[in-house]
């Protein structure tokens, strides 16, 4: 059981990059950490703790999302923190992706998701509190040639979880999407990141195929401060249901409103044309 002031949190993609900053500043802020990782022998880097607790699991997997809910409850008596982090990127054009690739990125980056809510949800709700913290990108917010499939899978994240915030807020449940920009993380390396099945030579004028290799470990973000402003929007009463992290992400985001802002007002005329007179 904890104590009244510690908060206790379920962070999924534990082992490594942002998952595992998190794990560590949330057990700096005092609290305690369930940690879900896909293979327990890669969980060896995360800190020691007697507030910590590592559980094996696949968010594809309902039932080992629904264990690892049955832990935290367990061990620690509640659930206050989730953070849907468990993911990985797909590079190539959306004719070049593969059915099976697509099916995969799904199951992962939004149906993942999904199973740690359903199982978490009847917590939340009993308890009336909870922050449900959604991990999406840059590109879950504007996509960009190249990594359309893995921005759609992020696109459903981000729609899935306005309409969750809609759904639980009355329930004392607050819902955020986070944007990242680079990071300085594993995820544009070959352990995250996977290429489209084939290479159609039409598309390599419009896609960089080496920029996740060159931009590899040279990403201006800082994954720590990453995980401190994400423990500070936990630490919120009223947390904005989507945040950019980054000066690049802002940017995406700033340039997208720009951009549909003038697309509306260019083609107001149309769009008012169609009603019934």
């Amino acid at each position: 059981m904890t104590n009244s002031g510690m908060k206790v949190w379920l962070i999924t993609g534990a082992s490594r990059g942002l998952g595992k900053e998190m794990v560590a500043a949330a057990l700096e802020a005092g609290d305690a950490v369930i940690a879900g990782v896909r293979d327990i022998m890669k969980s060896n880097d995360l800190p020691t703790s007697d507030q910590l607790r590592i559980v094996q699991l696949d968010v594809t997997e309902q039932m080992q999302a629904q264990k690892a809910v049955e832990m935290a409850i367990s061990y620690f008596g509640r659930i206050d923190v989730v953070i849907n982090n468990a993911g990985y990127g797909l590079l190539g054009a959306v004719e070049e992706t593969s059915a099976e690739q697509v099916r995969n990125i799904f199951a992962t980056n939004v149906e993942g998701p999904l199973n740690i809510i359903r199982a978490v949800l009847p917590i939340l709700r009993q308890q009336g509190s909870g922050h449900i913290i959604n991990i999406s990108s840059l590109g879950g917010f504007a996509a960009s040639a190249g990594n359309g499939v893995y921005g759609a899978s992020k696109f459903a994240l981000e729609g899935l979880s306005e309409a969750l915030e809609k759904e639980v807020k009355h329930f004392g449940i607050k819902v955020t999407v986070v944007e990242p920009g680079l990071f300085r993380t594993e995820f544009l390396s070959e352990k995250s990141i996977q290429f489209a099945a084939k290479q159609l030579s039409d598309y390599d004028s419009v896609i960089n195929r080496n920029r996740a290799k060159e931009a590899n470990g040279s990403q201006l973000g800082d994954p720590k401060k990453a995980a401190t402003a994400i423990r500070e929007i936990a630490s919120l009463k009223s947390p904005p249901l989507r945040i950019p992290l980054g000066e690049d992400a802002l940017k995406r985001v700033q340039d997208k409103l720009n951009y549909v802002g003038q697309e509306l007002e260019s083609y107001r005329s149309i769009s008012l044309s169609t009603n019934l007179e």
